[in-house]
């Protein structure tokens, strides 16, 4: 092995590297850093001067690492994880902080919990940026590929790399639109069984507390419409005669914004806990840890027992 001088490597390139590994997209990892997309490119540059390697390629979807980029992605995450250790300021300045924080979350914990995180962001740190993952599945995956930062929902169990914070405890509660004939009168488990039901299905996997809870029963429901998204299926009610089981929390919200009318559930189902993961490799980042504690205190500023 050849001598290396250590006054040639730039850190700050290496960041670039970590964040392309991620993203997969030059304009992306810039963003992640901070950086507009032409001096992204330009330390794309160095980047490959400095190692010698192409590093990345343009592939079908998105940009591929060479060989030596995908020896190199564990080593560099590595080093620059101990240097984060080393050098962490022992106080983080939201006012000076700059970046972007990545979350996973599906919509109804988007419009319930971010919202009041977004506002934070605005008022204490208005330089640093949040992005909202596409969900996948439980979301899991995504928070131990580095994928995402942190990431919401109900959890089951996880694995020893990941931490787990519960935020809040949700029911579940119906929705059917203004009007309609369910919203007179008794609604009772005969009546909730014999209408047609939305349901919203995230994981595909497995069936849903409802479900369970009907089957214990000896009931099945009828479910004439699935959807991926909460909102979308909220919407749908709004304008049928079907009825949506979903999220007490997020229903008033809808109710406030579409002509629903909110009923009891007329059914015992276990209660939610959302929650928000994270991997040990960011467990005592203070910036991290800051953006934790934000959406604790906006559990709370709900008037729910965080």
């Amino acid at each position: 092995m050849h001598p290396v001088d250590l006054s040639m490597v730039d850190l700050n390139l290496l960041k670039l590297f970590e964040a392309l590994v991620r993203e997969r997209s030059v304009t992306q990892a810039g963003l992640r850093l901070g950086l507009s997309q032409p001096a992204a490119s330009r330390a794309l540059g160095r980047l490959r001067r400095m190692l010698g390697d192409q590093l990345v390629v343009r592939g079908k979807l998105g940009l591929d690492l060479t060989p030596r980029g995908e020896a190199l992605a564990g080593p560099v995450s590595k080093l620059l994880d101990d240097a984060r250790g080393i050098v962490s300021p022992a106080v983080f300045d939201p006012a000076a902080a700059t970046g972007r924080i990545t979350i996973a979350a599906h919509d109804h914990l988007s419009i319930v919990v971010l919202a009041g995180l977004v506002a934070r962001l605005e008022r204490q740190a208005p330089a640093l940026s949040l992005h909202i993952a596409q969900p996948a599945g439980d979301n899991v995956r995504l928070i131990e590929q580095g994928t995402a930062d942190l990431a919401l929902g109900i959890f089951d169990a996880l694995p020893g790399s990941l931490h787990r914070r519960g935020l809040y405890t949700d029911s579940m509660v119906c929705v059917v639109r203004a009007g309609h004939p369910a919203a007179q009168g008794a609604f009772g488990l005969d009546r909730y069984v014999a209408l047609r039901h939305v349901a919203v299905t995230i994981s595909g996997v497995g069936e849903s507390a409802v479900d369970v809870a009907l089957s214990a029963q000896g009931l099945t429901r009828h479910v004439a419409l699935r959807v991926p998204h909460f909102l979308a299926a909220a919407m749908l009610v709004a304008d049928s005669d079907m009825v949506l089981t979903l999220p007490s929390r997020f229903a008033r919200l809808m109710a406030k914004r579409l002509p629903l009318a909110l009923l009891d559930l007329p059914l015992q189902v276990a209660p939610l806990s959302p929650a928000m993961i994270w991997h040990e490799r960011f467990h005592g980042d203070p910036a991290h840890a800051w953006v934790r504690q934000q959406l604790v205190d906006v559990a709370v500023s709900l008037g729910v027992e965080a």
